[in-house]
């Protein structure tokens, strides 16, 4: 394998291609369509130095790094579109032109309806300076890693990267991914409070004004103390509004202000670069503004969200991470999604106050005439001096590198001002905080638990042999069963103690898994032992080894990367569920038993899926693919007509003999009931149909359904599933799936 790394000129825009020479010029192809949307078959690429055209694997292997893309189509219709081309880069200009004076005449209103005080601005923002010079505090940080898994979170990091092919990260992409499963874990550990239970007996609460802080509390920084009183037996609760994050940690439950103060002390303590970022508007923070005029006492707080931005040595930039939501590297999720009007979000480290408003908006004629508290060079000479102020112990070369990387991110953040913005991507509404109250604020958006989807997702490769390796790894075990005679009871109870064992080793450290099996002479234990030889293909396919030791026993441990065995045993737990189940329904095992769907032989891997949309981070194309009931493909648009295809690597034939589908772990609306598989053998060119579905239902969640292919003898290296229609429309707008497995003759 060689990594290479090619820069492609397309439309004056360039884009990186990581290149894996072991994949071919057809993968290539595919990975330049994800990022142009120019199909592999539209496709001329040429060597800038030379204008030599790559047309095979050897081109691509001596030509240099800078290539050309030109599209067939564009070369066919460029002439009779250059009208058309010129009309629309004209308005392009006078729009960008209107939003220009529009920032003019909103930097002229500010002259006027702005104050010259610098104080009210420098008041809102030194308590946050404050706040994260507490992240520094050694102390807080190493409470902070004792509550977290942190092997299990780097187990997910690695398999996360392992799920997209590599299985060989670098440091910096090894902390990339820990730093999102930092997040989610967060977002499932931490706890939103609309009104805290009653302390007395669990019950709902309603608030009751506000209480003088104890000292107990003013220790970790309670100022304020909400007061709320007990639906069922009048108590009052008490529930202070802590600063300190070391007190979080115990508590781990608040508001915006508490889930991002805590996180970023997460953040530091496992040494990312962090900021908190502080939305600053004369917002009451926790309520609705009419109902904490009666309830909070008219306690002006001037915190309208806040969340996280961590430095990212990998992408080169400072990331956006909202731990409320669960959601990364989308700025314009408050803008594009919230529908919030931003004025200032002000991002405060322990070197460093930098205004970061242009980040988070496309808008920024209309942010510009909402910013009157202080002029622009007032506010920009505020932020410099505490700058200054927080660096004056540092080296001048460590403070030429921090205004270095300033300069760099001030320059990145125009560039990106004025871009179009995405439309295929669409942001959810917030999700955090009561109904109510995210309505109240004009955040509610859609009323769905979403993540940020897109409707031209890329094509993504199905990292799966270890899949297919399982399903046939199965044949040797059944085929004994069948020898032996085994009845459907002793043949469950073995493949039982079989999962027992693996749990026992899943449960051990990821990086050093072993178990141990004692020596037996009766029962289902004993046939186990006599059939070891049978589960070796299984234990392979976990990238295990068997042996037995000097004592007597049988020893199971790792026999290569560890991440192999971490992406395979979910795969296998889910396995060995179904083909249990199957065994279960059999009238008894003979030999009609070796027969698909108890065996899945010959399930097609390793191909390249794409689909019409999927949901990011969790519901993407992949998924569909990997083998485990975990994740789900999910098509936020799907209810009324989406697609997947999936194509096979190296063009290489099959005959489509039968493919299973399985319901996803929620939401049966959701189901596909309608449908139509396609094959093609020309790649995706032209398409015949294969099979034809309707009304067909899930009775279960993770339930598979089986399907045999009655047209035969058609070679075909993509197929294609047309989703007619889900269960239930009405209401819902989305597609899902569990799982789609193809099966090919031997």
């Amino acid at each position: 394998m060689v990594a290479r790394k090619f820069l492609v000129r397309f439309h004056d825009s360039d884009f990186d291609v990581d290149y894996d020479t072991d994949d071919g010029l057809e993968v290539f192809k595919f990975q330049v369509f994800s990022l142009t949307s120019i199909p592999p078959e539209e496709q001329k690429i040429f060597g800038s130095d030379d204008d030599r055209l790559v047309s095979d694997d050897s081109d691509l292997a001596s030509i240099s790094d800078r290539l050309r893309l030109v599209s067939v189509t564009d070369e066919v219709k460029q002439e009779e579109n250059s009208l058309d081309q010129n009309v629309e880069l004209a308005m392009s200009d006078e729009e960008l032109a209107r939003m220009l004076q529009a920032e003019e005449e909103a930097l002229v209103f500010q002259q006027f309806a702005a104050s010259e005080d610098r104080s009210q601005m420098e008041a809102r923002i030194r308590p946050y300076v404050d706040q994260v010079l507490m992240y520094e505090d050694p102390n807080r940080q190493d409470a902070a890693r004792k509550t977290v898994p942190v092997e299990k979170l780097e187990e997910k990091a690695l398999v996360a990267l392992a799920k997209e092919g590599n299985f060989k990260p670098t440091k910096s992409e090894e902390d990339y991914a820990f730093l999102l499963q930092l997040l989610f874990w967060f977002k499932q550990s931490f706890r939103w409070v609309n009104a805290p239970s009653c302390d007395s007996c669990g019950s709902e609460t309603v608030g009751s004004g506000m209480g003088t802080a104890l000292s107990s509390e003013t220790l970790y920084g309670a100022s304020r103390v909400e007061l709320y009183r007990c639906t069922i037996c009048s108590r009052t609760t008490r529930f202070p509004r802590y600063n300190d994050p070391l007190k979080l940690l115990e508590t781990r439950r608040g508001r915006c202000g508490e889930w991002a103060n805590c996180f970023t002390l997460y953040c530091r303590a496992f040494g990312y670069e962090s900021r908190l970022v502080s939305s600053l508007l004369e917002y009451f923070i926790g309520f609705a503004a009419k109902t904490l005029a009666k309830i909070m006492n008219m306690i002006l707080d001037f915190t309208d969200h806040v969340w996280t931005e961590c430095f990212s040595p990998s992408l080169g930039r400072w990331m956006h991470l909202d731990p409320c939501e669960g959601i990364y590297d989308n700025p314009l999720l408050y803008e594009k999604g919230w529908k919030k009007k931003l004025d200032y979000a002000i991002a405060i480290a322990k070197d460093g106050v930098y205004d970061v408003t242009k980040r988070y908006t496309r808008k920024w004629h209309e942010v510009l005439s909402r910013r009157t508290i202080t002029p622009e060079p007032i506010l920009s000479t505020i932020l410099s001096n505490i700058r200054r102020e927080l660096r004056h112990n540092l080296t001048s070369q460590v403070i030429a590198t921090l205004e270095e990387r300033d300069r760099n991110e001030a320059a990145a953040i125009e560039r990106d001002l004025h871009s179009k913005d995405d439309a295929s991507i669409s942001l959810p509404g917030r999700q955090s905080g009561a109904k109510e109250w995210r309505i109240s604020r004009s955040e509610f958006g859609s009323d769905e638990i979403c993540s940020p989807s897109s409707s031209c997702c890329p094509v993504r490769k199905c990292v799966d042999e270890h899949v297919t390796k399982i399903y046939n790894a199965f044949f040797p075990v059944i085929c004994y069963f069948v020898e032996k005679s085994c009845s459907k009871s002793r043949a469950v109870e073995v493949l039982q103690i079989f999962r027992r064992i693996l749990v026992d080793l899943k449960n051990s450290p990821f990086r050093r898994r072993k178990t141990s099996i004692n020596s037996v002479s009766n029962g289902a234990q004993y046939v186990f032992h006599q059939m070891l030889p049978s589960f070796s293909q299984l234990f392979d396919a976990l990238s295990l080894k068997c042996e037995s030791n000097a004592n007597g026993k049988v020893d199971i441990y790792l026999a290569d990367d560890p991440v192999k065995t971490s992406i395979a045993l979910p795969v296998l737990f889910h396995t060995l569920d179904d083909v249990m189940h199957n065994i279960n329904v059999l009238y008894n095992i003979n030999k009609d038993s070796l027969s698909w769907p108890l065996l899945k032989l010959n399930r097609i891997c390793s191909g390249l899926a794409l689909a019409s949309g999927e949901e990011f981070p969790f519901g993407i194309i992949t998924s569909a693919f990997d083998g485990t009931r975990l994740s789900k493909w999910e098509e936020p648009n799907g209810a009324r007509g989406c697609w997947i295809i999936y194509k096979v690597l190296d063009n290489k034939m099959h005959e489509l003999v039968a493919y299973e589908l399985m319901s996803a772990n929620d939401v049966p609306e959701r189901d596909p009931k309608d449908w139509v598989l396609e094959g093609s053998d020309d790649g995706g060119s032209s398409w015949r149909v294969l099979d034809k579905q309707n009304s067909q239902m899930f009775k279960n969640r993770f339930e598979r359904r089986a399907y045999k292919i009655a047209s035969v003898g058609f070679l075909a290296n993509a197929f294609r599933f047309w989703f007619l229609a889900v269960l239930d429309a009405r209401e819902n707008n989305r597609l899902q799936l569990g799982s789609i497995d193809l099966y090919a003759r031997s």
